[in-house]
């Protein structure tokens, strides 16, 4: 049998292999919330405008308020023949309230509907994703304020470099989610306006009000152009990359608990909680969370790069290529949204080890660059001179196995003998990392001004959500 929704032009059903590829009902059911909210809005409109009767609004509205309870109850059975959500929804409306159902669809199509559903589901999960990531942020800003006197080793090219504190690093990552945050906010801003009433790629000869439907959806607008109202798929594409490069920056912070917790680094401690044993060694507590969290990053690249290619040779205006937009779509975002729920967890309960990384911030003459400061404040040395003596009080310090502070003053002065005993008030890490007061610097002071700056700012946001 043909669909029974749209088959008057059609005298048979599809082949097997056509369903099969043409469903989607077994995942655009996600969008029953938004499809529904769209309809109500859809029908108050019509009738509203004098399309349809104020009493068929009324019958559609109850109706679709039945279904929601159905759907949310488990007891909706979603039929593949009948493809979608909008025609699964569509059909049990007819069975419900009769002939009324068929005057809901008036003055719009599939087409500008399901544009509708999924930028209603796509900021609705923005809005969900910007709430989980003001959490992680306040875990870290608060895991920075706590630790924002003790020092660690700060690396370039994964060698050490410079003393930092663990606060700063801590607040790094605020930093970067906080840019995730605004892209996603962008997205937001530019996504919302409203596709529906641009019917399959018109308009509609209806005399519809499309101000009022986009202002009981909580859009700001409607589009502008009924073309590109139903072939626009920007807002799933730019919410996607957005969702790219925050998984990115959590996938590097997990590479860093990976590398922080291991033996042979033991930066951090990570509980039970976050970690899980071997099957065959038994000492082994592996941070599978945070490898998972890095995992998760391919999946949501690869949702943006798909999508990119289904419609990078799309003619104007819907094309059914534009199905594949929803699969990856929210496979990506719930990925995402474990993803920081997993390292918000991971954050609250990791431990830094202060002894390990005390010590480690002073391996690899990471005070180098504090000793070459010395020489051009104290000897108004140019700082490309006071590079190359530096250079060879290393060498020295390298060739006889010791820090930097082990580096006695008759060696010292053998390089440069202006150099006086006052040098070693710089070269110890924790002084090193106090002198570091530049706005923007790993000072303890400046941390704890920094984390304070973020948890009032994001006290403030919680209250207002």
């Amino acid at each position: 049998m043909s669909n029974s929704m749209w088959g008057g032009r059609f005298s048979e059903g599809p082949a097997a292999i056509m369903e099969e590829i043409n469903a989607s009902i077994g995942f655009d059911q996600k969008l029953y919330r938004q499809d529904i909210a769209g309809s109500k809005a859809h029908a108050a409109m019509l009738a509203r405008q004098g399309i349809i009767a104020a009493d068929d609004a009324e019958k559609i509205a109850a109706g679709l308020d039945a279904i929601l309870r159905e759907i949310e109850a488990g007891e909706f059975k979603f039929s593949r023949a009948l493809e979608d959500i909008h025609l699964n929804i569509e059909s049990r409306l007819k069975e419900l309230i009769g002939d009324a159902a068929g005057r809901l669809h008036t003055a719009r199509s599939r087409n500008d509907q399901v544009a509708t559903d999924f930028k209603l589901w796509v900021r609705d999960t923005i809005d969900a994703v910007d709430s989980a990531l003001r959490n992680l942020q306040s875990a870290l800003a608060d895991k920075a304020f706590e630790h924002a006197g003790q020092v660690m080793p700060g690396f370039t090219h994964l060698q050490s470099a410079q003393p930092v504190t663990f606060g700063h690093h801590m607040l790094a990552y605020v930093e970067m989610i906080g840019r995730d945050r605004g892209r996603f906010q962008d997205a937001r801003k530019r996504l919302n306006e409203n596709p529906l009433g641009a019917a399959a790629l018109a308009g509609t000869s209806f005399p519809i009000d499309r101000f009022q439907t986009s202002a009981a959806l909580g859009f700001d607008r409607p589009t502008a152009n009924s073309l590109d109202s139903v072939s626009d798929r920007d807002f799933v594409i730019e919410a996607l990359a957005a969702a790219s490069l925050c998984a990115i920056h959590l996938s590097r912070f997990a590479e860093e608990i990976v590398i922080w917790s291991s033996a042979q680094f033991r930066f951090i401690k990570l509980s039970d909680k976050f970690t899980t044993g071997s099957s065959i060694m038994p000492q082994k507590r592996n941070p599978d969370a945070a490898e998972l969290v890095r995992a998760k990053t391919g999946r949501i690249i690869g949702a943006q790069t798909a999508l990119q290619i289904v419609m990078k040779g799309l003619p104007l205006a819907y094309q059914k290529d534009m199905q594949e937009d929803k699969e990856q779509a929210f496979d990506a975002f719930e990925s995402l949204e474990l993803a920081i729920a997993a390292t918000t967890g991971m954050v609250l309960d990791m431990q830094p080890e202060a002894v390990t990384l005390k010590k480690a911030a002073g391996s690899g003459f990471a005070t180098a660059t504090d000793l070459a400061d010395w020489l051009v404040r104290e000897l108004n040395m140019p700082f490309r001179d006071a590079h190359h003596v530096t250079g060879r009080i290393v060498a020295i310090a390298s060739e006889r196995n010791v820090d930097l502070t082990k580096v006695t003053l008759d060696e010292m002065q053998a390089v440069h003998p202006a150099i006086t005993d006052a040098v070693y008030s710089v070269l110890s890490v924790d002084k090193s990392v106090r002198s570091r007061t530049s706005y923007g610097g790993t000072s303890p002071k400046n941390v704890r001004s920094q984390a304070k700056r973020w948890q009032r700012a994001l006290a403030r946001e919680a209250a207002k959500a």
